[in-house]
């Protein structure tokens, strides 16, 4: 590895020492150590086949019931680690685009005293799609208990103009670090361009009755590993449903059998 590369992992390996339990801005660090285009190389721990090879396979590991990808972040810890079978050199960006959509974590150092350093996948998609663009878990999510009327009867009366809409739901979102907010589900039929284009307009038209110094965000509930997302899904209720307001439907010839609602 270059001089460049070997100060690189010494900066992994410098905030990972920082990180612990409840010092959510020294694990931010770790992060973004890893996160860095010229930084964060990890020695990924292959449990069958050779780097390169089709049938290589990352050894996993399971912990509080969620599975991760074992990976130390020097040579000298590989060293350490005493592991004898081969590996692959990648950088965290890589490692965290290749595990999280099948929900996998990456464990550091799982042989250093203390037992390494873990990283969830949820904060594994923060690193491959961009630390600035999600809150920093974990996060503690709950029914929004500020009251504001307007905005959200401004919001309902756009989103039944906006076709492209089919409910809207809200949470309000306090990140382990940084400002609370509150974030609001959009259930769309479709994402098309145009349809894309119409949801912000009507956002943007809303969030002129939001009272200053709030802050709004929205969420695509079609999103499968956005943690606000998820929890609109499971615990929120619509606050605005086109579908449930909608005129019944005349009954469609059957030949004679019950319709039956579809699934």
């Amino acid at each position: 590895m270059s001089a460049s590369g070997t100060a690189a992992a010494g900066q992994v390996e410098h905030m990972l020492r920082q990180v612990t339990p409840g010092r959510y801005d020294a694990y931010e660090a770790l992060l973004r150590a890893l996160a860095a285009p010229s930084s964060g190389h990890l020695w990924m721990l292959l449990w069958q086949g050779q780097t390169g090879s089709s049938d290589a396979q990352y050894g996993t590991m399971e912990v509080g019931g969620f599975p991760y990808a074992p990976c130390v972040t020097s040579a000298q810890e590989l060293s350490a680690s005493g592991w004898s079978r081969s590996y692959e050199v990648v950088d965290g960006l890589e490692a965290a685009r290749a595990l999280y959509p099948d929900h996998y974590g990456l464990w550091l150092n799982p042989h250093a005293p203390g037992g390494g350093v873990g990283i969830p996948w949820l904060d594994l998609r923060r690193i491959a799609t961009g630390l600035d663009r999600q809150p920093a878990g974990p996060l503690r999510l709950s029914e929004p208990a500020i009251e504001i009327p307007q905005f959200y009867a401004l919001l309902t009366q756009n989103a039944h103009r906006t076709p492209a809409v089919r409910a809207l739901r809200r949470a309000w979102v306090q990140p382990a670090l940084g400002a609370p907010y509150l974030a609001i589900g959009l259930d769309v039929y479709e994402a098309s361009p145009p349809a894309v284009d119409a949801v912000r307009t009507m956002m943007r038209q809303s969030v002129v009755a939001v009272p200053d110094g709030l802050p709004v965000s929205t969420v695509a509930l079609s999103d499968p590993h956005d943690p606000v997302a998820m929890w609109l899904r499971a615990r929120a209720r619509p606050f605005y449903d086109r579908e449930a307001h909608a005129p019944a439907a005349a009954p469609a010839a059957g030949y004679g059998y019950p319709h039956t609602p579809g699934y």
